[in-house]
């Protein structure tokens, strides 16, 4: 007992004999380490903590308007890029996801996976091919594109917020007859199995979120059985672009926000130039921005989700650099935000 008055009188946990820290608390406290011997080393111990805990504690303050503002609210998060690569901002994303959650935020994720796509098709000895930056998705191209994004990165990222504490679901849009597409034919452009969303249910969706589950999302979609280019052994999938599927399941579910994780900073008035980030547009200073062409070749398409989403009734989107830990924490939570939020 002494022991365990000394331990809590210096500001440490005291390690049960089971190993775990006494307090209710998911990291513990500073376990393993000798209590200090002097009455000056326990005081330097707790100063160090009290500034620790204090800016801890400022920080949950600070994001305190913002939870309460976006609680019960639907938020969708397009998972792309290379937070789907580095482990570690894999991780940050997830713990991100979570977080939100679990402070009663509705948040479906929507994700792509290029990369892992390309591998595969590297693996089988087939080439990818792009028309006007969409993956060209032939009958054999399909299969490997459900293999990736239905079964192995769908099933990974479920399994990394499960881990993490949170409930998960990770669908398509076949499953429960999600979305429907039809096929894509840009400017007459055969672009095979790629499609566009033609139809879309939300009620599953809704379902999973109203029990404050995680609906993880791939962006291939039910093709229509008599679709001359499609393949029995396809399963008649077609291949949809996350962005785009993620900025129509947005409007769908009448989402507060939309929020497009990125290789890039956000939008900037110059290219060259990293300083110009656009931290706020509206959607009509963002629309006389391409009629400008002062979006570059990039972007276009993410912009074009952007204003298709803000059309649909979502109240704001952001484009947001994924590279950077954290990224959707200091979007949603911070006055400053880190990417482009557009109204």
């Amino acid at each position: 007992m002494a022991k365990l008055h000394s331990a809590w009188r210096f500001g440490r946990c005291p390690k049960l004999p089971n190993g775990s820290a006494a307090r209710n608390h998911p990291g513990g406290g500073v376990t393993g380490a000798d209590p200090p011997r002097t009455m000056e080393g326990a005081i330097i111990i707790t100063m160090k903590e009290t500034i620790g805990n204090n800016s801890r504690a400022e920080v949950l303050i600070r994001a305190l308007p913002y939870i309460q503002q976006y609680q019960g609210k639907t938020l969708v998060v397009k998972y792309g890029g290379n937070a789907m690569i580095n482990q570690e901002l894999k991780n940050a994303v997830i713990h991100d996801v979570v977080l939100l959650a679990c402070v009663g935020i509705r948040v479906a994720l929507v994700h792509g996976g290029g990369p892992e796509i390309d591998i595969l098709l590297k693996a089988l000895g087939k080439e990818s091919r792009f028309v006007q930056g969409l993956r060209y998705t032939d009958a054999e191209t399909m299969e490997a594109v459900q293999m990736v994004l239905c079964g192995k990165v769908n099933k990974d990222i479920t399994a990394m917020i499960q881990r993490a504490g949170g409930r998960a679901l990770g669908l398509c849009g076949i499953d429960g007859g999600l979305f429907k597409a039809r096929p894509y034919r840009p400017g007459g452009e055969d672009l095979g199995l790629v499609g566009e969303i033609e139809s879309l249910d939300t009620e599953l969706l809704n379902t999973i979120l109203d029990t404050g589950s995680i609906p993880v999302i791939s962006s291939v979609a039910l093709g229509p059985a008599d679709d001359a280019s499609a393949s029995p052994r396809s399963g008649y999938a077609m291949n949809i672009n996350a962005d785009t599927a993620a900025a129509k399941i947005a409007a769908a579910l009448d989402a507060e926000k939309l929020i497009l994780m990125t290789d890039v900073q956000g939008l900037l008035r110059n290219v060259q130039d990293p300083d110009s980030l656009i931290k706020v547009i509206s959607r009509e200073g963002l629309k006389k921005l391409r009629n400008e062409g002062a979006i570059t070749q990039g972007m276009i398409p993410k912009v074009e989700c952007c204003i298709f989403a803000l059309d649909g009734g979502v109240r704001k989107t952001h484009i947001i650099d994924g590279r950077l830990p954290h990224a959707l924490l200091i979007e949603l939570f911070t006055d400053e935000g880190i990417g482009t939020m557009i109204e």
